[in-house]
């Protein structure tokens, strides 16, 4: 496993390709509502991407269709956005992957359409916590196994389940990179994390079992057994001043962030 790290200016790069995924999702989530489908957030990505000068990465990824994932209620991840209506209650996730300048990044959060039940509600605030538990464990001297034992023993904590096969990974240059990041993990195992890493940290949980399918299309993956999923993910910077989040969706992460130390070469 070859980790490409990335300079101060390579991550300025990215940085930048983040903030325009993170406004382009929040308004994603913005525009979720009964009667909205995922065709309409495609376009809607579509056209704020190319309009701020990115394009989106997903598009054309690997033969994928559409602009953006969009994935609802038992779809965990990789959903093809479609022509279907959301309807009262619906979960829904959405994917998006910018390209600007060269530089990639990737993000996701999830959201409930219409009025809201406790549990989904719960089950989204689990991934999101479990994501700021992977976060923190996002410094220079830690392991990506690190960061899934923060990851499972957060959401195990709290009663949901990990799917342990669906992981982060390396971003910036590419798409996917080392190293691969999983959401379980041994304390001090993996690939070590120095200045200069930068990886998509991305939870994916449910109150059901570990278990998925594929579906026929190829991309979108099911809960195996229909449970409900939540998805919460950013791109980050490991970095002599801590964790930097290059994607920073909602009111989560402060507007200015640390400077980037020096990576190792």
């Amino acid at each position: 496993m070859a980790i490409a790290l990335k300079r101060p200016d390579e991550i300025a790069g990215i940085d930048a390709a983040g903030r325009l995924a993170a406004d382009v999702l929040d308004e994603l989530v913005r525009r979720c509502a009964v009667g909205v489908c995922g065709l309409d957030l495609d376009a809607i990505a579509r056209e704020l991407i190319v309009e701020r000068g990115g394009t989106p990465t997903f598009l054309g990824y690997r033969g994928y269709p559409q602009s953006i994932c969009v994935s609802v209620n038992d779809v965990i991840v990789h959903g093809i956005p479609t022509s279907v209506a959301f309807d009262d209650g619906d979960l829904v996730s959405v994917d998006v992957g910018v390209t600007l300048d060269g530089w990639v990044a990737d993000t996701a959060r999830t959201t409930i359409v219409g009025a809201e039940s406790g549990r989904d509600a719960e089950l989204i605030s689990v991934a999101e916590r479990a994501l700021d538990a992977g976060l923190a464990a996002c410094v220079v001297g830690g392991s990506v196994g690190d960061i899934g034992a923060a990851i499972e023993a957060e959401v195990s904590g709290s009663g949901a389940t990990v799917f342990p096969t669906l992981i982060g990974h390396g971003v910036g240059f590419r798409l996917h990179e080392d190293p691969q990041v999983p959401n379980v993990g041994t304390v001090g195992a993996g690939a070590r994390l120095e200045a200069g890493t930068v990886m998509a940290v991305e939870p994916m949980i449910s109150w059901g079992a570990p278990h998925v399918r594929l579906a026929s299309d190829g991309w979108s993956v099911f809960a195996l057994d229909g449970a409900q999923a939540a998805h919460a993910e950013v791109t980050v910077a490991v970095t002599d001043e801590g964790p930097q989040v290059l994607t920073p969706w909602g009111d989560r992460w402060p507007a200015r962030r640390p400077h980037v130390g020096d990576p190792a070469r």
